[in-house]
């Protein structure tokens, strides 16, 4: 896993409150509760325990920093509507709380589906989030004096990509193959280096704008990268054999034949690091 993708992990509980001060508990019993959720040994209990916390002390100061910890603990379970109910509620006790910005604008992009009804109502979402998160990103202070400069403008970058892509997704939902491309590739500019999986939703939106040539060279790179997740270097060889597919049908000479339907392309999976005790 890529530092920049490590101190994310580290400092998102506190990002949450960092612009305004640091919090202080108001007793003995508020810092055991406290103690008690950086101690949880698994996501359920450390859900309980946030819970707890929130419960006895319902004034706290860490009210944001523990909510944005259990959507994250949400997230690593893949219970994604438990989520984006616990970053809504990061995000109302501290407007500025980029972190549960993105959440919820990836969250919204990648579940929003053609045919929704509501498609562009929660694209628009999506879109809103990133945009305030990008915004905020820039001037955000470093939230832990223990993170190095050099730490925290990395990480400032991998969320500035974050933002980046999930725009790109929803221009993807909406089929603007263009804008979707220039989006992602955005989005791996700005990260150092760029994520596995943006390089293969890129690749996926040059494969639907008709351009191959483009996409190979960006799955050959993610499949030949070591550390990238089994799950991501499996869609990208399926994403491939879709390229090459595209690539044969643009080759082959015209005839009255009906050639076959590429396969669709395969939802890319994004791993997320496990939140900080």
């Amino acid at each position: 896993m890529r530092i920049a993708k490590i101190v994310i992990a580290v400092v998102c509980a506190a990002a949450a409150i960092a612009q305004v001060k640091q919090p202080k508990p108001k007793s003995q019993k508020e810092v055991d509760a406290i103690m008690a959720v950086q101690n949880a040994t698994d996501p359920k209990a450390r859900i309980a325990a946030i819970d707890d916390c929130l419960t006895k002390f319902a004034d706290t100061e860490f009210k944001p920093a523990l909510l944005l910890m259990g959507a994250m603990t949400y997230q690593q379970m893949g219970d994604n509507e438990n989520m984006m109910v616990w970053a809504e509620r990061a995000l109302d006790a501290d407007p500025k709380n980029y972190q549960a910005m993105l959440m919820l604008g990836q969250a919204y992009a990648s579940r929003t589906k053609e045919f929704d009804l509501d498609k562009e109502d929660k694209l628009k979402k999506a879109e809103d989030y990133a945009n305030k998160a990008m915004e905020l990103i820039k001037t955000a202070e470093k939230p832990n004096p223990q993170i190095t400069d050099e730490q925290w403008a990395d990480a400032k970058k991998q969320m500035t990509a974050q933002s980046y892509e999930i725009k790109g997704t929803a221009a993807l939902v909406r089929k603007n193959y263009d804008v979707a491309i220039t989006q992602f590739k955005e989005a791996v500019n700005a990260a150092t280096p760029p994520d596995p999986a943006t390089l293969v939703r890129l690749a996926a939106a040059y494969d639907q704008a008709g351009q191959p040539d483009a996409a190979l060279p960006l799955l050959e790179k993610v499949m030949n990268t070591p550390d990238a997740h089994p799950q991501v270097k499996s869609v990208a060889q399926a994403e491939r054999v879709r390229a090459m597919q595209i690539k044969k049908q643009k080759e082959a000479p015209a005839s009255n034949s009906p050639q076959p339907a590429s396969p669709s392309p395969q939802p890319v999976p994004t791993p997320t690091p496990s939140p900080s005790k």
